[in-house]
């Protein structure tokens, strides 16, 4: 015969499962053991179903109160995992978070990657253009004296050419370089004939500031001595070097005038519908030839100079010199 169980007995063993319940969810401390709990508690095996089981043996009349109680366990024992699992989230949270802490108050140690300066990409550009035509690169001192930036340039003192390139002096003789020319004269002192050389750097001149003019631009000059040298070499090396740079537009020379060639001339492109001034040329006077010890008769050669904010507000299409020199990022980072 089974063993008879009382309406007493079983009241008392689900007041002892809440008992042990509650005790051990209070005690998990992950979501794991609390999935295991409910398992075990509540599944189709569980200890709650294992009271339920006994209950067929009770009468017919006293079947109801404990399936009552066992349903009123079984929410409280759903509640309290709910409850239980809540914490436990949110603790491991709170220690995932104590674990990342940012101090936002500390210096960024993240550099963001930069990028060339429109001035620096143009500068660029056209030396590699010339270096694919053999020239060479030399640079000099932003310091010159007045022998290399002026006298050695067919330039003496009160000749009026000095008025059109004022600048900032530094004592008597000492002055920020005007162009970049006194490179080459430079370069020609060490290096003798025939020669092919740009010059590349910053100038200054005592201008106004406005939406053309810079009281400090950037320069580059071009300087070929040979045997048999003429303007139509000149001429053909200008020409290669605007088209390759802004495409195969018209290019036209104007007279002009410079103290160190002769003839000297002005140059154009056709840029957008319009002739657009762009850079000075000529052949090197042979005063300067002289003035370097070299004989005219035999030498000859070219020169020529560009201003490099000139190409690049042509190039990207910039309206006012005065952008490329306020370091707003918000400009500086469409190039």
């Amino acid at each position: 015969m089974s063993a008879t169980v009382s309406l007493q007995q079983l009241t008392d063993q689900l007041q002892a499962l809440e008992s042990q319940a509650a005790a051990e969810i209070s005690t998990a401390s992950t979501a794991a053991e609390l999935e295991e709990l409910r398992v075990g508690l509540l599944g189709k095996k569980g200890r709650l179903s294992g009271v339920l089981g006994a209950m067929g043996k009770l009468p017919g009349d006293e079947r109801p109160l404990i399936g009552q109680r066992a349903n009123v366990l079984k929410e409280q024992v759903q509640a309290l995992l709910g409850e239980r699992l809540t914490a436990v989230k949110s603790a491991a949270m709170a220690e995932r978070l104590a674990g990342e802490t940012i101090d936002v108050t500390a210096a960024c140690s993240f550099t963001p990657p930069g990028h060339r300066h429109p001035l620096i990409s143009t500068i660029e550009e056209i030396v590699d253009i010339f270096a694919g035509l053999g020239y060479r690169v030399s640079e000099g001192p932003e310091i010159e004296s007045d022998y290399y930036n002026f006298t050695a340039l067919n330039i003496p003192e009160h000749h009026p050419a000095r008025d059109m390139q004022d600048t900032f002096y530094l004592g008597d003789s000492q002055l920020l370089r005007t162009h970049t020319s006194p490179v080459q004269i430079r370069y020609l002192e060490n290096n003798p004939p025939p020669v092919r050389v740009i010059a590349p750097g910053r100038v200054y001149r005592r201008d106004a500031v406005d939406a053309t003019h810079s009281p400090v631009f950037h320069q580059v000059e071009v300087l070929a001595i040979d045997e048999g040298l003429d303007f139509s070499h000149l001429r053909g090396t200008v020409t290669a070097f605007l088209q390759q740079f802004f495409g195969d537009l018209p290019v036209r020379f104007r007279a002009s005038y410079f103290p160190f060639t002769e003839p000297s001339a002005e140059v154009d492109v056709q840029w957008r519908g319009r002739w657009l001034e762009v850079m000075g040329c000529g052949m090197v006077d042979p005063a300067v030839l002289t003035g370097m010890g070299l004989d005219p008769e035999r030498w000859s050669g070219f020169a020529a100079g560009l201003g490099v904010e000139r190409f690049c507000m042509v190039r990207h299409g910039i309206d006012d010199i005065r952008r490329l020199y306020t370091s707003d990022l918000r400009f500086l980072e469409q190039f």
